[in-house]
C-alpha cells in the first residue's frame, strides 16, 4: 500500500506535514547534511525582525526534566540580511520557505513584511509574542485587540501567505485566534513558548537575566494539544499544531484534533534528525492502519 503525505496549505503543496519550527532549525543548511530535507513541509526560519538584535545577555538555555527553557531574545541580522544571504541558500533545499516576522512595533512589522513581498517566500509566520514597546512591553499576543490591530496593518501590506502564530499567555485563545482571522490571517499556528522561570540555588537568583523566560518540549505538549484543539473548532482556517512533538505519534495527535500541519521544534535539540524521524513515523503508521492520506484522518478525534 502506498501513503501519501502530501499537505496542500493556502494553495502550496508541501511533501509532508512535519516543519522545522523557528529557532530550532536554523534556516535550514545546518541540517543539510543529516536531514533529507525534501521530505519536510517547510522550514520556518529564524525568527527575524527588522533592525538585527544581538539578543539577551546572560544564560540562553536550560534545560529540563522534561523540556528546554530559552531566553535568546530574538537574536538575528535582520530581514535584509535573510533576504540578502540565508534566503538565496533556502531556495535551494528544496522545501517551503517560512520566514518568521517578529517586531517591537508596528511599523516593523509592516516594513518588515514589505520587504518580503518580492522574495520568494511561501509564508510569512508573523510571531505576535514579541515585546510590544509602545505598550509598556506587553506582547501583542496576550489581548486580543492588540493581536487584531497588528495582524491587519501586516494584512494590508503583506502580499504572502499569512500565518499568525499565537502564543499561550492569550487571555483567551479561542477569542485571540478569531480576532487574528477577522484581521486577516489565512492561517495561524500555535503554540509558542509558555512562560517559565528558574533559580541558580548557588547565585541565590534567577537563572535568566530577564527573570523569566520561554518553556518548551515535551512537558507543553498537552496543554498545546488542548489549545490546538480549541482553536480548530473556533476558526476556519489552516491551523499548524507545535508543542512538544517528539514522535510520529505525537504529530499524529495533533492532525488528528484537527492541524493541517505541524512544528518540530525542541526535539531537533535532543535528535537532529527529528523531523525526518516523525515523518517517517507517521508515514509508517499509516500503511499499518491502511490510511492512504492524513484528509482521512485529519480532525477525526474531535467529538
Amino acid at each position: 500500500m502506498s501513503v501519501s503525505l502530501k499537505v496542500n496549505l493556502l494553495g502550496k503543496e508541501m511533501a509532508g506535514p512535519v516543519v522545522g519550527a523557528s529557532g530550532t532549525f536554523g534556516f535550514g543548511k545546518e541540517y543539510a547534511g543529516m536531514v533529507d530535507l525534501k521530505k519536510l513541509g517547510g522550514i520556518s526560519g529564524k525568527g527575524i525582525t527588522l533592525i538585527p538584535k544581538a539578543g539577551n545577555q546572560g544564560e540562553r538555555l536550560l534545560e529540563t526534566p522534561s523540556g528546554l527553557i530559552n531566553s535568546i531574545g530574538l537574536q538575528n541580522p535582520g530581514v535584509q540580511h535573510f533576504i540578502d544571504h540565508e534566503l538565496p541558500v533556502m531556495e535551494t533545499l528544496g522545501t517551503t520557505i517560512w520566514a518568521n516576522l517578529g517586531g517591537g512595533c508596528i511599523e516593523d512589522y509592516e516594513k518588515g513584511a514589505e520587504l518580503l513581498n518580492p522574495t520568494s517566500v511561501d509564508f510569512v509566520e508573523l510571531n505576535i509574542s514579541c515585546p510590544n514597546v509602545k505598550q509598556g512591553g506587553i506582547a501583542y499576543g496576550i489581548k486580543a485587540e492588540s493581536a487584531k490591530e497588528v495582524v491587519s496593518r501586516v494584512r494590508a501590506v503583506c502580499k504572502k501567505p499569512l500565518i499568525v502564530k499565537l502564543s499561550p499567555q492569550a487571555e483567551d485563545i479561542c477569542q485571540m485566534a478569531a480576532a487574528c482571522v477577522e484581521a486577516g490571517a489565512d492561517a495561524l499556528s500555535l503554540v509558542n513558548t509558555f512562560q517559565a522561570c528558574a533559580i541558580d540555588l548557588e547565585k541565590r537568583r534567577p537563572v535568566f537575566n530577564n527573570i523569566f523566560a520561554g518553556l518548551s518540549g515535551p512537558a507543553i505538549k498537552p496543554i498545546a494539544l488542548r489549545m490546538v484543539y480549541q482553536v480548530c473548532g473556533a476558526v476556519n482556517v489552516p491551523v499548524i499544531g507545535l508543542g512538544g512533538i517528539l514522535t510520529g505519534a505525537d504529530a499524529l495527535e495533533f492532525i488528528m484534533a484537527g492541524a493541517t500541519a505541524v512544528q518540530v521544534g525542541t526535539a531537533n535539540f535532543m535528535n537532529p534528525r527529528a523531523c525526518e524521524t516523525i515523518t517517517d513515523e507517521i508515514a509508517a503508521w499509516m500503511e499499518a492502519h491502511g490510511v492512504e492520506t492524513l484528509d482521512e484522518i485529519r480532525g477525526c478525534a474531535r467529538v
